[in-house]
């Protein structure tokens, strides 16, 4: 991090505190001039983040901010992203906020992305689909529905972050039981589970390539 920015946030934090300790109305009118940046240093953290950041991520990281202030910085950016067309917008996903490239512009992230392939097998996708519809659920009661051995698609789908081990389920044999990830609700662009498409969103938007996970910035 340059010199200059760790000293403007340990100014930064120098004058919150003494904002909150003393009455002295020039402390405040400094205190409120800096509070101004707030916006940009959320708009900062956004984009070098690799993951979504929530509410409270943002407060372990600039002190003495409230969530109320947070979402106003959130609400001003993404307003001013909508306003300007421009390639990104901000995205509520997976319990937090991320920066995301715009939908009309996925093929050229995925030129620049193409020796990156993230495709799985359709029939990794259909495991994933019966997990993420009715997690927790053990094997065998995937194998039920699939009528296949899925042994080695939950390890795929383990490996690759979009499922994970929830526990083990109390029965004989104590056998593992599989839910999604917080990775699965940003790759698929949900905020949480309650997103999900119903069976005749699924039908509509049904395409011939949908054997390939989606790019998480699209």
């Amino acid at each position: 991090m340059p010199l200059f920015s760790i000293f403007k946030q340990e100014l930064f934090e120098y004058v919150i505190n003494k904002a909150c300790r003393s009455r002295n109305k020039e402390h405040l009118l400094f205190f409120s001039f800096m509070i101004k940046d707030l916006k940009n240093i959320v708009e900062s953290l956004l984009f070098v983040a690799g993951e979504p950041l929530s509410i409270d991520r943002f407060k372990s990281i600039i002190p003495k901010t409230g969530a109320r202030d947070i979402k106003e910085a959130l609400s001003v950016l993404g307003e001013e992203y909508d306003a300007r067309k421009g390639g990104f917008f901000l995205r509520a996903v997976a319990g937090g906020y991320q920066v995301r490239t715009r939908p009309e512009y996925t093929e050229w992230v995925k030129r620049l992305a193409q020796n990156h392939s993230s495709s799985i097998s359709r029939a990794a996708l259909e495991t994933l689909a019966i997990i993420a519809y009715k997690q927790p659920i053990i094997r065998s009661e995937i194998e039920h529905i699939r009528g296949v051995d899925c042994g080695g698609l939950l390890r795929i789908l383990i490996e690759k972050k979009l499922a994970r081990v929830l526990g083990r389920k109390e029965i004989p044999g104590r056998p593992l039981i599989y839910g999604t990830t917080k990775e699965f609700l940003e790759v698929f662009d949900l905020a949480t589970l309650k997103d999900l498409p119903v069976p005749e969103e699924i039908q509509e938007k049904r395409a011939p390539d949908s054997d390939k996970v989606p790019d998480k910035n699209s």
